[in-house]
């Protein structure tokens, strides 16, 4: 687990680095939409999705700055989401990341706007990215169904409409596959398609990209039930404050709190098995991606 750690660290810093540089806005009209794009990009955080596409670039032996590049994209879309689902007409978070969210700092509408701004930049930088031009295609058409209405987006009208609902566990996992596991997929799809590789490369990288985005969900529910602020960076407690469809939830109210979080950590070690099995064509080649899925199973934050 240490050694997950620091390459997850070394990768995170490259990342910051990359982001920073594409942050150095060539033609900037705005100042103030660009200091509320960086407030929220240049935060910090795990750096899981870019980081996914550069482990998956090292595997195949691809094109490591292109997948660099692509990563990066991807960080910007999932800053997107985050200004805008941490808005006062959907989860109306005040923390993230240890500050205050966004919207609170720059207004709702500089909010808004800086999710567009960041959304549209990261198409534009998959645009430049100098691999075969099919390739290009493909991640450009991944990246816009992932995040759009089939994936993150979709899945966030459907997190919105199952507050206040009992949701069947294929219901949850309609919505969790959607909302987080979708860019997790176009993570790893676009650190494949930055390589070569074969059709059972990438059907046994689909499957495991599958895998944790479903693990990854239920340890945050996990983590927003037993987790502290300070760790967390942002207000614990929200998913039962708006009663959110999370995977506790399954188990019932407080009266049942135990066997819910049994319930979800059974699950989650579950679908990290399952993860790491999907890698077993590609050997001892694999281990940062199987070491991976055991970061984010132990995840405290």
């Amino acid at each position: 687990m240490h050694a997950i750690k620091e390459i997850l660290n070394l990768k995170a810093k490259e990342v910051e680095a990359t982001l920073e540089e594409l942050m150095n806005l060539r033609e900037e009209i705005a100042p103030r939409l660009t200091e509320a794009m960086k407030y929220t990009l240049l935060s910090g955080g795990k750096r899981i999705r870019p980081v996914l596409s550069l482990l998956t670039v090292e595997l195949l032996e691809g094109n490591y700055q292109a997948a660099l590049k692509a990563g990066s994209a991807l960080e910007m879309i999932h800053s997107y989401s985050l200004i805008h689902d941490d808005l006062p007409a959907m989860d109306d978070d005040q923390l993230r990341r240890g500050k205050k969210t966004n919207h609170l700092v720059f207004g709702e509408a500089t909010a808004i706007l800086a999710g567009d701004a960041l959304l549209t930049y990261a198409f534009e930088l998959l645009s430049e990215l100098k691999i075969e031009p099919e390739a290009k295609i493909r991640i450009i058409a991944n990246t816009a169904k992932f995040s759009g209405y089939q994936g993150m987006v979709g899945g966030q009208i459907l997190d919105l409409e199952a507050e206040n609902k009992k949701l069947s566990l294929e219901e949850m996992q309609q919505v969790h596959r959607a909302k987080t596991g979708a860019l997790i997929k176009a993570s790893v799809l676009s650190g494949l398609y930055c390589s070569k590789f074969t059709e059972p490369e990438k059907k046994a990288l689909l499957n495991y990209a599958e895998n944790i985005g479903v693990l990854f969900q239920i340890v945050d529910d996990l983590l927003d039930l037993t987790g502290e602020t300070e760790k967390m960076g942002k207000v614990v407690g929200r998913d039962q404050e708006l009663n959110k469809a999370t995977y506790p939830k399954l188990m019932g109210t407080k009266a049942a709190q135990k066997a819910a979080r049994e319930y979800a950590q059974k699950a989650a070690r579950e679908y990290a098995q399952k993860a790491k099995a999907e890698l077993k064509i590609f050997g001892d080649e694999a281990q940062n991606l199987k070491d991976l899925v055991d970061y984010i199973l132990n995840r405290e934050h």
